[in-house]
């Protein structure tokens, strides 16, 4: 699986192939402890490809964050200043 098919899923998506892709590490690791995964190289792939649904969903939750602007930002800094003379 690449990122890029990845990227283009909703949060609900991502959230249910996590959900899949979990049950099949278990599944996989269960085989090796008993001999019966002919290649033990999946649980790599597998986990890998649950950090990269754990990227995606970050970077789509830092997406939707409104950031600071103009007025705000000026405020933030000037408390800030303002915290370190005191302190």
């Amino acid at each position: 699986m690449k990122y890029e098919e990845i990227a283009g899923m909703t949060a609900k998506d991502l959230m249910n192939k996590k959900t899949e892709l979990r049950q099949s590490l278990f599944e996989a690791r269960m085989k090796n402890a008993l001999g019966q995964l002919t290649n033990p190289m999946e649980i790599r792939a597998i986990r890998r490809n649950i950090a990269r649904l754990n990227t995606a969903a970050a970077a789509a939750k830092v997406a939707n964050v409104p950031t600071e602007t103009g007025k705000k930002k000026a405020a933030a800094k000037k408390a800030g200043s303002k915290a370190k003379a005191k302190g």
